[in-house]
């Protein structure tokens, strides 16, 4: 079937279709021809996408993923990526495609890899959430040895392993197309950390990451220090997302460091480690007396009680750079709701920029939670309003690289 979808894909109805026939009606025809049922699903996705010549100067994102609670689904597998192959690669304003829980596997992930081999226009592609396990991440890396356009692609919560990983972060190495990269939630065995001593030497070298996922990789202070020695070599990164790994003030000391000297990053991501109070005093000196380019915080359920929560809050009043942070889930105390209070009032720290809402009962002041944040709607699709709200996504308003897959 691999060699007679090639050769659809070079010679058949769909390549010598009249541009006026739409998506779905090639979509259509394609299945036909390979005698594939058609997915419903991916049928009434295509038939939303606008082919007018005002939309295509501007090119299009088609976004099939698999967990929209908001229309019927029916999952992308496999084989419907092989005849979705086959229309896509005629169509030269695909520029963004984002196919997050699906059910495509490694053997998907093969297909995808060798349309991204031949494919010269798509810019950010989102996989999310499909087990392309560690075969599927080693066919992506050899992918980008080849594609020189990709410059966004999310591989989170796709069972990535060691080997892939590290795969990944030697193609990095020489790839100067790829500005983001999602790894969040490989499946790792060792404790070694070796992942992430690779990622640490790739970003030594690299001068194109712009920003990069690294949650729940299991790093420790030891590879926080490796991350932070290599940091101090690179001149690009803007977006480091260390979130739910098993950080503690020791490894913090090392960030607060780089801090000091670094001019680059503008958005740091904390949330669920254990930083505590110590944590939060080493991040709050770099911000008072060094450094004036990171613009958004996120430290949420760290374990910091009021006391380091009033340092951070402190050095926002001498650093006018640092406009978002993020604490909720911490140990809040009166002290600490008072000085937040008091940067909201003055407007110094818009309410839209944190997701802490100050309120006071018989002359005290406590916190209520508000849905803001760096990603909030990274993963799933609100029922009302819109997923790429900035105050609910701030990180898009701060630091956007292609488009929000």
């Amino acid at each position: 079937m691999d060699s007679f979808l090639l050769e659809l894909a070079s010679t058949s109805q769909v390549d010598t279709m009249p541009k006026y026939i739409s998506l779905d009606q090639q979509y259509s025809l394609a299945c036909e021809e390979l005698k594939h049922p058609e997915n419903p699903f991916i049928v009434r996705i295509l038939q939303e996408v606008k082919q007018d010549e005002e939309t295509l100067k501007k090119k299009i994102t088609i976004k099939i993923a698999g967990n929209n609670r908001l229309i019927p689904v029916q999952k992308v597998t496999d084989d419907d990526f092989q005849i979705l192959a086959t229309i896509f690669t005629n169509n030269m304003f695909l520029t963004g495609l984002d196919l997050r829980y699906n059910l495509l596997s490694d053997a998907g992930a093969v297909h995808i890899a060798a349309f991204l081999q031949r494919n010269e226009t798509l810019l950010h592609l989102r996989m999310t959430g499909n087990k392309i396990d560690n075969k599927g991440g080693m066919y992506f890396a050899a992918m980008l040895q080849v594609n020189n356009t990709l410059q966004k692609l999310d591989l989170g919560d796709t069972d990535l392993r060691t080997q892939s990983l590290i795969a990944l972060a030697t193609v990095l190495n020489y790839n100067s197309a790829i500005k983001a990269i999602n790894l969040n939630r490989p499946i790792l065995y060792s404790e070694e950390e070796e992942t992430t001593v690779h990622t640490a030497l790739m970003l030594k070298v690299n001068c194109t990451l712009v920003e990069l996922h690294l949650c729940k990789h299991e790093m420790k202070n030891f590879g926080m220090e490796r991350l932070c020695d290599a940091l101090y070599e690179n001149s690009t990164l803007r977006y480091l997302d260390l979130s739910c790994n098993k950080i503690t003030r020791d490894g913090i000391k090392f960030l607060g460091k780089l801090l000091k000297h670094n001019a680059t990053l503008e958005i740091l991501d904390l949330n669920f480690n254990r930083i505590e109070d110590d944590g939060a005093f080493y991040l709050s000196e770099a911000l008072t007396t060094h450094n004036r380019t990171l613009q958004a915080l996120a430290v949420t359920n760290n374990n910091i009680s009021g006391k380091g929560l009033v340092a951070l809050a402190e050095s926002m009043k001498t650093n006018l750079v640092l406009s978002y942070i993020y604490i909720w889930g911490n140990k809040f105390d009166e002290d600490c709701c008072v000085a937040f209070a008091e940067l909201i009032k003055s407007g110094r720290l818009k309410p839209t920029g944190t997701d802490v809402d100050p309120y006071e009962v018989d002359g005290n002041t406590y916190f209520a939670e508000v849905s803001h944040g760096l990603k909030r709607h990274y993963y799933w699709t609100p029922s009302y309003g819109q997923p790429d709200n900035h105050d609910e996504n701030a990180s898009l308003a701060i630091t956007p690289v292609a488009e929000n897959l």
